[in-house]
């Protein structure tokens, strides 16, 4: 039986969908966008900013659920411009230990929700 996973600590779905679903030891999460939890602002000033949001509002919803970073077996990085991958890079790798970060694919797409700049979704099991 799968588990929903919500947690007031990340942006509440907008739609039919929940923060994350639990399927015995395995997490799928839904991607998230750089909207603040508590006052629904997109944090949009800098990449560095958004993606910081972004991660930390993963790291909210990976909590919910009893894991860390550490859990993550794959993400999926959704980009609205190749040219901001390294500074998302930067900001992405503070939250993963090099040697035992997850697989992972990264793609530039048309548009995003809310038009903003990067989504991460992401794959974990305890």
């Amino acid at each position: 039986m799968k588990k929903i996973i919500n947690t007031s600590k990340a942006p509440a779905p907008i739609g039919p969908y929940n923060q994350a679903v639990l399927k015995g030891a395995m997490l799928f999460t839904s991607g998230q966008i750089a909207l603040h939890p508590e006052t629904g602002e997109l944090i949009t000033s800098t990449i560095e900013a958004e993606t910081e949001q972004v991660m930390e509002n993963m790291k909210a919803v990976l909590a919910e659920a009893n894991m860390t970073f550490e859990h993550v077996l794959k993400t999926s990085i959704f980009i609205s411009d190749m040219g901001n991958f390294a500074a998302i890079n930067e900001v992405y790798a503070r939250y993963f230990n090099e040697a035992t970060a997850p697989a992972r694919e990264t793609v530039e797409v048309a548009n995003l929700p809310k038009y903003v700049n990067v989504e991460i979704a992401m794959i974990a099991s305890l």
